[in-house]
């Protein structure tokens, strides 16, 4: 499990690195845009469930730590995806991945 660490005071969620791999590609790219927009998550039953959410904006500390030594291969269909959600009213959450598509992305 990775962490997500996010403001000063800082608050720390963990992600499983594969999902958090996926979110650091999506928040990165808004954030070096100079975009804010807001990202929830959901707490597991163990963690005593509930949810969260924070304003992302480009002048707050974040930090990805991951646990494992790899990057994970990336999904690029669950990655469009997550950017669809982060520019909507609802802001980014994690969805379940989708199947990975066998054709690679459309360039930009």
């Amino acid at each position: 499990m990775g962490k997500f660490i996010y403001g000063t005071p800082s608050i720390s969620v963990e992600f499983d690195d594969r999902v958090l791999a996926h979110l650091k590609v999506v928040i990165l790219s808004k954030v070096r845009r100079g975009e804010s927009f807001t990202f929830s998550w959901e707490y597991t039953a163990a963690a005593g469930s509930g949810h969260s959410s924070v304003w992302i904006h480009p002048t707050i500390p974040l930090q990805f730590d991951f646990l494992g030594s790899k990057e994970p291969r990336l999904n690029h269909a669950w990655v469009e995806e997550l950017v669809r959600l982060s520019n909507t009213p609802g802001g980014l959450r994690v969805t379940p991945e989708p199947a990975q598509s066998e054709t690679p992305p459309r360039p930009r």
